[in-house]
């Protein structure tokens, strides 16, 4: 899917920047203000999140641009290699030193360099830092002749660097050189909106002229990104390799399970009354089912505490009890078991064999089809089936749990694709509603 016209782009060393969200429209902006001055910048933000290539950003918005741009993870050296990588080393200056090497220093001067992760630095490596940030001329390591560049360096970290200096374990006159100016990436859950111009962007590049379900479209969207744009970038490449050869469409069932281990939230219109208190409630209550109940595990998978848990499900309660009674409630161990009565069929792949069989029922348990050949106890299957009113097929493992004379089989889903999971539970809650059934609040 080509970018829209409401995203932007900036193309950085041969990497295309893709961006539709405010914060990055500011953060982009105060990046062309940065580059013009030649102060040192540091650059804050979680790892993953892009940090780097603010960092080459700046340096092709510098007057600088035509110079060397030197990158260096500081965490990648060995620590009693990081001065010597820095500032470089004369012939003989250790065992191995076999000639004269410059400094990464050297190698940038009239450029820039490009710091990664500062804060892995120690405390002798970075009094030095600070020296040649001051403009001092410095030694190679076993020299006697100074060396003298002119370097801008950008510095990144994923690190709270106020809270180290506090701690001791950043030297607070550094922190403030480097710090000249300071910019924050936001992480991609930050900029929701840069989530699907940045997937399609990766997507066109793994796999040309495929594009996104709706349902994948979603799920990328609910996702907190904990490894942000490379995280994305990963999850994309994975999803193309594992679907079909040839397929014009990732679907959710194409996604890594991870993406659904988050609570499942339904969209809430904008400007609706109480839409976040409409969200925090869907959150409590769905974290509260998918642990059957149990408000320690749900509270615990929120980062709340029992009683606040609990103290607003008694809220949910009253506010249900004020809206009218349902015709008929389940509580979250029933409607886990709730069976909906169902004819559909269903393919069966056991080993080299296909079997087309048709449903009796089905539930988020398993499902109970007539099959119209005898099956061994025990027997694990592949079953392949459509729901009614759903477009993508659901693919599940079973286990045979009990077969009748007459056919009758009843099977125990051992191993579903959680996007499959929230397919089947939406469809069978959609069920239960039409019947005239709600889901009680957990109590216990």
């Amino acid at each position: 899917m080509p970018t829209s016209s409401t995203d932007e782009t900036r193309l950085v060393d041969g990497k295309m920047v893709i961006f539709r969200s405010e914060p990055m429209r500011k953060l982009i902006n105060m990046v062309d203000r940065v580059a013009r001055h030649d102060a040192a910048v540091l650059v804050c933000g979680e790892t993953g999140s892009g940090k780097e290539l603010v960092g080459r950003l700046i340096h092709q918005q510098s007057l600088r641009c035509g110079k060397p741009f030197v990158d260096v993870n500081c965490a990648a050296f060995p620590e009693h290699l990081v001065e010597s990588e820095l500032f470089g080393y004369e012939k003989g200056a250790f065992s191995g030193a076999e000639a004269t090497k410059k400094g990464l220093f050297e190698i940038a001067d009239q450029g820039t360099l490009f710091l990664d992760e500062i804060g892995e630095l120690d405390g002798k490596v970075q009094a030095k830092l600070l020296r040649v940030l001051d403009g001092v001329p410095y030694y190679r390591l076993g020299g006697n002749h100074k060396v003298l560049v002119n370097v801008r360096v950008v510095a990144a970290t994923n690190r709270n660097l106020k809270e180290e200096v506090q701690q001791g374990k950043f030297r607070s006159d550094l922190y403030h050189r480097l710090a000249q100016f300071e910019l924050h990436v936001p992480a991609l859950r930050e900029r929701p909106a840069d989530i699907l111009p940045i997937a399609h962007f990766f997507l066109e590049q793994y796999c040309p002229g495929a594009a996104l379900s709706r349902d994948a479209a979603e799920a990328l969207e609910q996702y907190q990104w904990p490894g942000n744009v490379r995280e994305l970038k990963n999850v994309l490449l994975r999803a193309t390799v594992s679907s079909e050869t040839g397929t014009a469409e990732i679907r959710a069932s194409h996604l890594p399970g991870i993406i659904f281990g988050t609570p499942v939230i339904s969209p809430v219109r904008a400007g609706t009354p109480n839409s976040l208190e409409e969200v925090e409630k869907q959150m409590i209550l769905q974290a509260t089912s998918a642990n059957a109940g149990s408000q320690a595990r749900a509270a615990q998978q929120l980062g709340i505490s029992v009683r606040t848990l609990r103290r607003k499900l008694e809220k949910y309660k009253a506010q249900d009890s004020i809206q009218g009674e349902a015709l008929g409630k389940l509580s979250s161990y029933q409607q886990r078991y709730f069976r909906v009565a169902v004819e559909m069929m269903v393919t069966l792949t056991c080993a080299d064999q296909q079997i087309e069989a048709m449903t009796v029922d089905i539930s988020s348990g398993g499902l109970a089809l007539r099959s119209p050949v005898p099956l061994a106890h025990d027997s694990v299957i592949e079953a392949s089936f459509t729901l009614p009113g759903c477009s993508e097929s659901m693919i599940a493992k079973a286990r045979l749990a009990w077969m009748a004379q007459d056919g009758l089989a009843g099977f125990t889903f051992i191993d579903v694709h959680p996007a499959f999971q929230r397919q089947l539970h939406q469809w069978l809650n959609e069920k239960a509603r039409a019947e005239g059934w709600t889901q009680t609040t957990p109590v216990g």
